[in-house]
């Protein structure tokens, strides 16, 4: 059993740092070993359901995958909901600002200042909107089905953080919540329920300490009940 895998950060990165997507402790990495397959791994640092759209339709990697996957897990959506108090096209664009001096000093003034902003401004905006992450998931669902009709599809609902670079707020994950539980009802999509696999782990410090990424105990379920999920389906379907 095959899977691709559209992810964000928390697809690769550990209890330290970020990892290589083929790392055996990693979610994606459990799930298929449960299932006696592989996994392919499409994925970036703060990837929401826009970036994995772009994937979709134009990434030459993820086409090569499509054609021989079993499931594909969008494993995205949960980055959207995230505090971003400048919005997504300026911060992203802080990257490309020189010279590499006035870049650092930017960058280390944003971050000082982006906890202070996601409290005053009650978590708003959002990095996507929710409106916004519910479109793009049907897009990529619509895409894909096109392609390879009747493709099992499993997506994740939004998790929780207890991040101080956020300031402790996450006030757009119910609304982020509701959009994919929206999506996945319109197409028959199962949800793999982050917030009870991973929340008190994250809460209890026991993932990275930045309080957004996990540890390999979380990773370890996430990969169990995915694969739990996956053998449901297969089971359904024959």
């Amino acid at each position: 059993m095959n899977l691709l895998v559209l992810g964000d950060s928390l697809s690769f990165h550990g209890p330290v740092g970020p990892l290589a997507a083929d790392d055996p402790r990693l979610w994606p990495s459990v799930a298929a070993g449960e299932l006696g397959g592989a996994s392919e791994l499409i994925a970036g640092f703060g990837w929401t359901a826009r970036d994995a759209w772009w994937a979709v339709t134009g990434d030459p990697r993820f086409w090569a995958a499509l054609a021989k996957t079993d499931v594909l897990v969008l494993a995205v959506g949960g980055m959207d909901t995230l505090p971003s108090p400048l919005p997504t096209y300026l911060r992203e664009g802080l990257r490309y600002l020189r010279p590499d001096a006035l870049r650092r000093r930017v960058r280390a003034a944003y971050l000082a200042a982006q906890p202070v902003l996601s409290r005053l401004l009650g978590g708003r905006p959002v990095a996507l909107p929710a409106p916004l992450t519910e479109r793009y998931l049907d897009d990529c669902v619509r895409a894909v089905r096109t392609l390879r009709p009747g493709l099992p599809v499993v997506g994740m609902l939004p998790p929780v953080h207890h991040a101080a670079v956020y300031g402790y707020v996450h006030t757009g994950r119910p609304a982020g919540e509701a959009a994919v539980r929206r999506w996945a009802g319109r197409h028959d999509i199962p949800l793999l329920d982050l917030p009870g696999l991973i929340g008190d782990h994250v809460r209890g410090g026991q993932g990275n300490p930045d309080g957004i990424h996990w540890g390999f105990d979380a990773h370890r379920a996430v990969g169990q009940a995915l694969a739990d999920m996956v053998r449901r389906l297969d089971h359904v379907s024959t």
